[in-house]
């Protein structure tokens, strides 16, 4: 049970998630804080668990909005608007988790920043620190074809029962949790989450694939199935009791060994299912908690036809960027933002389109860093492309090989080794230059990150980047660990494998010879992720071995410079507060 009540009102009867007692009580604690009469570590935990963190730079913080499955009203998009505007560096973040950060935020605004998301119904509570972190669900999840049932509403009811819980924000390490099972894969990465969950139908009825301790970082591991179907009226006790084995087998000696995967790892399955059993039967004993009714996400309201003349760009918008429904007549239109980053004003036309367009007045944000816009009548796309061009929104080719994801990296994270975004955006560039490339194998992943830890998700995508460093005669370089192969399949992780080390600036003509590679060696109908896991390792170490190789005399001066960076590099080494 939450710990505060939450009166806002997002309509329809909906209620938020915030809470102007947990912002006052943020505001105490900060001026203890500042007083002397709270300990550094103390503060930095509370912060933490309220979303504030620490950025590589002194003095400013990222705040991160929590966005549970990434559902967002037109109130809500007009707050991360006046927030990245006013208080930001005029742009929020879409992360891989559905959230909305914003960085370079002074401490001084926070306060601010917390009550104006907080007038709209968002909380950062739970956004970060060891916690249960925010709860993702596919984006097409109510309007796909293929979907067993709609998870949107069991996550939200999810999240209401586990946000402020007596144990949700002071676990040994974060934990994390997904729904899917809407679109013929896990798209929203199930399988490598603390607990996922897949919707099924069994004979008629509702429910769960319930895998549990999955993650990515230096020790990946695949969730094991608990449950092959599990009924959904007992997604909360099957929730609350993997939470109470975590908080109390968890180890909170060693951060690099506290995730739930290495419980596992020290209990083994079987052992770690039978206490799993145990607080099943003690909640049971207790009462257990039904889900209950559904909560209402979203009213659906039939929205006017505007027709308009097609601009040019619409055809090869509507090919890669829309999806029909399963409601006759209305798609899903996917709006792409490159490096995961939408401006203030983007947000604000957003928010007008969403008004005007979708029938359920809403966006969703999706763990590929776009954004999702549901409900939109197919005889108004041409009207909603133009605006959405006006405002800089109309790119084509969202879910293809030049829509490539990215963590922040080291334009603020302490713990990383590269500056992500800038090799992110020199493939993304050069895919986008060379469209018969990019042609050739549209559908293949790219995912970038920063450092090993692998918040831009590379272990799972067909061609993963990991920031890294070398150094030639005592200089550094900043390069990328290449992995290829990896992906979330139905009911199966594939986790890429370590190909080869290229220097940062090489990262595009290593992908280019990958793309190549596919097209001359696919077997029919092979999508290229299912090419690049089955290839052998050999074959694309060799390919790529010149590629690799930078003596002295080969260096030039923008090799020691990172991409999008203008001075020399150098690996700045700090403790991460995603560590704390």
């Amino acid at each position: 049970m939450a710990e505060v009540e939450l009166p806002n009102d997002l309509g329809d009867g909906r209620l938020g998630f915030a809470s102007e007692e947990e912002v006052d009580r943020f505001v105490d604690t900060l001026e203890k804080f500042e007083r002397g009469d709270l300990a550094p570590d103390a503060w930095r935990a509370f912060r933490l668990v309220h979303g504030v963190y620490g950025q590589r730079q002194e003095g400013p913080m990222m705040v991160r909005v929590k966005i549970p499955q990434g559902v967002l009203t037109v109130g809500q998009l007009l707050a991360l608007g006046d927030v990245a505007e006013n208080w930001s560096t005029g742009k929020g973040h879409v992360t891989t988790r559905q959230n909305v950060q914003f960085h370079f935020v002074k401490m001084d605004d926070v306060e601010t920043v917390l009550r104006k998301l907080a007038d709209e119904g968002m909380t950062t509570r739970e956004a970060c620190g060891n916690s249960v972190r925010n709860i993702t669900a596919c984006p097409y999840a109510g309007v796909s074809a293929s979907e067993a049932f709609d998870v949107t509403p069991y996550g939200e009811a999810l999240t209401r029962h586990l946000l402020r819980g007596p144990l949700s924000s002071s676990l040994p390490r974060k934990f994390k949790i997904a729904l899917g099972g809407c679109c013929d894969t896990d798209c929203v990465g199930a399988g490598f989450n603390d607990i996922g969950l897949l919707a099924r139908l069994k004979d008629g009825r509702r429910g769960f694939r319930v895998t549990i301790g999955g993650g990515l970082s230096t020790v990946r591991r695949q969730g094991f199935v608990a449950h092959e179907f599990a009924p959904v009226e007992e997604l909360f006790d099957i929730a609350d009791a993997v939470v109470r084995v975590f908080n109390r087998t968890g180890n909170r000696k060693r951060k690099d060994r506290a995730r739930l995967k290495f419980v596992i790892d020290k209990l083994g399955q079987e052992g770690f299912l039978a206490e799993y059993h145990q607080e099943r039967q003690a909640i049971a004993d207790e009462g257990g908690t039904p889900v209950g009714e559904l909560p209402t996400v979203a009213t659906i309201r039939e929205k006017p036809s505007r027709p308009f003349v097609p601009s040019p760009g619409f055809a090869r918008f509507v090919e890669t960027n829309v999806r029909p429904q399963k409601q006759p007549g209305l798609v899903a239109v996917a709006i792409r933002l490159p490096l995961g980053d939408a401006t203030a004003a983007q947000f604000r036309v957003l928010a007008g389109l969403a008004r005007e367009f979708s029938g359920e007045e809403q966006v969703r944000t999706t763990v590929d860093q776009n954004l999702l816009l549901r409900f939109v009548r197919r005889d108004s796309l041409p009207a909603l492309y133009t605006l959405l061009d006006r405002a800089g929104l109309a790119m084509p080719g969202a879910h293809t090989v030049a829509d490539v994801t990215s963590c922040p990296g080291a334009m603020s994270c302490k713990i990383a080794v590269t500056a992500s975004r800038g090799v992110a955006a020199l493939v993304s560039r050069e895919l986008e230059a060379n469209p018969a490339l990019a042609a050739k194998a549209e559908s293949l992943s790219i995912k970038v990150s920063g450092c090993p830890n692998g918040c831009g998700q590379h272990y799972v995508a067909g061609i993963g980047l990991q920031g890294s460093v070398r150094k030639i005669a005592g200089r550094p370089v900043p390069q990328y660990h290449l992995y290829v192969g990896g992906g979330a399949k139905p009911e199966q992780v594939l986790f890429g494998r370590l190909a080869a080390k290229v220097p940062a600036r090489r990262a595009g003509q290593a992908v280019a010879r990958l793309i190549e590679l596919y097209s001359a060696e696919k077997r029919e109908g092979e999508a290229p992720d299912d090419f690049l896991a089955r290839v052998p390792l050999s074959r694309v170490s060799s390919l790529l071995a010149d590629l690799e190789e930078l003596p002295e005399a080969a260096a030039t001066p923008e090799d020691f410079i990172d991409l999008g960076e203008s001075k020399a590099f150098e690996v700045v080494l700090q403790e991460g507060e995603c560590a704390a």
